[in-house]
């Protein structure tokens, strides 16, 4: 069975997240910085009437972090029933991935801290990691998004 990634780039590196997961595509316009916040939370938006948190995944990722550009998008995917906006350098295509493409996270990589990286797929000489978008967040990163949703909601 394949299923469709939404290929995206942080750097030169390129991953995927299953498009099943991905509820929207957004230019990255509108974030509001927010004093005090946690360093991987960029800011909010207000996407539709709905104030959701930035989340800067190269500073998951320890890449250091950059400016937007033209080019710079949004992932906006659910987080135990929370939007969640993932910023990300560029957003290049769908890809359809066949199950005989998709190997497994290496052993050796697979930990507490990497358990969203879900498998790799080698495409005509790509390597693209692929993301568990309910798997990013760790415990006191999806509280603190919480915290901060909820002190920007009741204002």
């Amino acid at each position: 069975m394949a299923t469709k990634q939404v290929i995206f780039k942080l750097g030169e590196e390129e991953y995927g997240m299953d498009i099943t997961l991905v509820n929207a595509i957004e230019n990255y316009t509108g974030v509001v910085p927010i004093p005090n916040a946690p360093a991987y939370i960029l800011g909010i938006l207000n996407l539709r009437g709905e104030v959701i948190p930035v989340y800067s995944l190269r500073k998951k990722f320890g890449m250091p972090e950059t400016g937007p550009t033209e080019s710079t998008q949004l992932l906006i995917a659910r987080k135990d029933g929370m939007a969640v906006a993932y910023k990300v350098d560029s957003v290049s295509e769908i890809l359809e991935v066949a199950d005989s493409e998709f190997q497994e996270i290496p052993t050796i990589v697979k930990n507490v801290d990497t358990r969203y990286a879900v498998g790799v797929v080698n495409k005509k000489d790509r390597l693209i990691v692929l993301l568990d978008s309910e798997n990013i967040l760790n415990v006191s990163e999806s509280e603190a998004v919480k915290q901060v949703r909820a002190d920007m909601t009741s204002k």
